[in-house]
């Protein structure tokens, strides 16, 4: 328990210094990342601009509410990819011999990727997990939240 406390008090310090600028539409652009999945496959944020809606979901393995929202991402993700939505589960800090074993664990069906250096969760200024952080085909944050947005899901879905 004490380790969990301090692990969260170093990534609340990390990530507390983020910041983004605004555009003129009041929305913040998603900070580009390359990460590596549990496989070693790489992915880059960009490569999703002006083609699909992104969801990002920042978690840890040791959060058990990280682990309740996983258990229902899972059960959604199928209906989340043909409204078109790519989804990317950020593990954040932790290494990926244990990421691999948690995802295996839970038959998460979803690409899961590793901050392995928190500088992708520090960029999103991400203030604890989980965090969903949705992103329309422009690129543009539009909803950073601690539960999953249903409504702000259904908006980008009827763009």
């Amino acid at each position: 328990m004490k380790k969990c406390i301090i692990s969260f008090l170093i990534l609340f310090f990390l990530v507390s210094v983020g910041c983004r600028a605004e555009t003129k539409e009041g929305l913040n652009p998603a900070p580009n990342f390359k990460l590596q999945d549990i496989y070693k496959n790489e992915y880059t944020l960009s490569s999703y601009k002006n083609k699909q809606p992104v969801m990002l979901f920042f978690f840890t393995t040791w959060c058990l509410f990280c682990r309740k929202e996983l258990s229902k991402l899972n059960d959604r993700y199928l209906e989340l990819a043909r409204y078109g939505f790519e989804l990317f589960a950020i593990d954040v800090g932790e290494p990926i011999e244990k990421v691999d074993k948690f995802a295996k664990g839970y038959s998460l069906a979803f690409k899961i990727l590793l901050d392995k250096d928190t500088s992708v969760a520090q960029a999103y200024a991400i203030l604890g997990v989980p965090t969903y952080v949705l992103i329309d085909k422009k690129g543009l944050i539009v909803s950073t939240g601690n539960t999953f947005s249903e409504r702000k899901v259904k908006d980008l879905i009827s763009e």
